[in-house]
């Protein structure tokens, strides 16, 4: 079993409304399950209804992988009901935050009065905040390999490469390109993958006037895959102001030009198996 949910699909702040139904309005989260295990890629908004999904299941432990630490990327994990419970064991690992001390730090920050009424320590199911260095490997589980890369993004970001059963998935966002420099670090972590979710948050038109927030474009994404040699781009962290229409037109130049894109939306299933 090698598969991947789609819980948030956004970039920047959450968005609810008519016109972002189809491919959804929850930021960054996305449940991996995989070996007969199940851990989760970023704690955007899309985390809460996870949670639920997961204590309906009575998943006892959870590994939770943060890219950044950026409010998209946060925000909802003030709201993960399953780190309350103390019969859980919950894991939080990041890779960028050893200089701003350290995750447990910074998740704590962001649960401090004023800002939230409940302290991080009323999240009795944590066992464990581990910071590591962006570019280091390790085993999740048994049969389950991380290896991580830097991206270049304000205050850090990390990439994440799952292998398993000779299959990989990559999770690459936010990182921003340099125009006709393709990113060496990325090259090297998607190599050969069999899916890549990228940070295709503007389009080429887009870009140019965005330069140094963070972010890439679904072209680059492609671009990378094809000289990596991995099978298929998911384009993901869509901008809010990308609706529905937009993303289908996003969709549809994308599959012109490559068949193995795919635009990520909430609750999409993708299978390696």
């Amino acid at each position: 079993m090698f598969n991947l949910r789609f819980w948030g699909v956004r970039g920047s702040i959450a968005c609810s409304s008519a016109t972002h139904v189809r491919y959804g309005g929850h930021t960054s989260c996305i449940e991996v399950a995989v070996g007969g295990q199940r851990f989760v890629l970023d704690a955007g908004t899309g985390i809460r209804c996870l949670g639920k999904v997961l204590l309906e299941a009575d998943v006892r432990e959870i590994h939770l992988l943060l890219s950044h630490s950026h409010w998209d990327h946060i925000s909802g994990f003030p709201f993960f009901r399953p780190a309350y419970d103390p019969k859980r064991r919950v894991h939080v690992k990041a890779g960028h935050l050893k200089n701003y001390g350290g995750v447990h730090n910074i998740l704590a920050q962001q649960m401090h009065e004023p800002v939230f009424p409940v302290p991080l320590e009323a999240m009795k199911a944590i066992v464990e905040f581990e910071d590591f260095e962006a570019g280091d490997s390790f085993q999740l589980y048994p049969g389950v390999s991380i290896r991580t890369a830097p991206l270049n993004h304000p205050n850090g970001a990390t990439g994440y490469r799952i292998e398993h059963a000779g299959k990989a998935a990559c999770y690459v966002t936010d990182t921003e390109h340099v125009p006709g420099q393709p990113n060496q670090n990325i090259l090297g972590l998607i190599e050969g993958a069999d899916l890549v979710i990228y940070d295709s948050t503007y389009t080429e038109e887009e870009f140019p006037s965005r330069v140094g927030w963070g972010h890439s474009t679904w072209n680059e994404g492609m671009r990378l895959c094809r000289m990596a040699g991995a099978k298929q781009l998911v384009i993901f962290h869509h901008d809010p102001e990308h609706d529905d229409a937009f993303m289908d037109r996003i969709e549809e130049e994308a599959r012109a030009a490559w068949a193995g894109s795919i635009v990520a939306r909430e609750q999409m299933v993708l299978s390696l198996d």
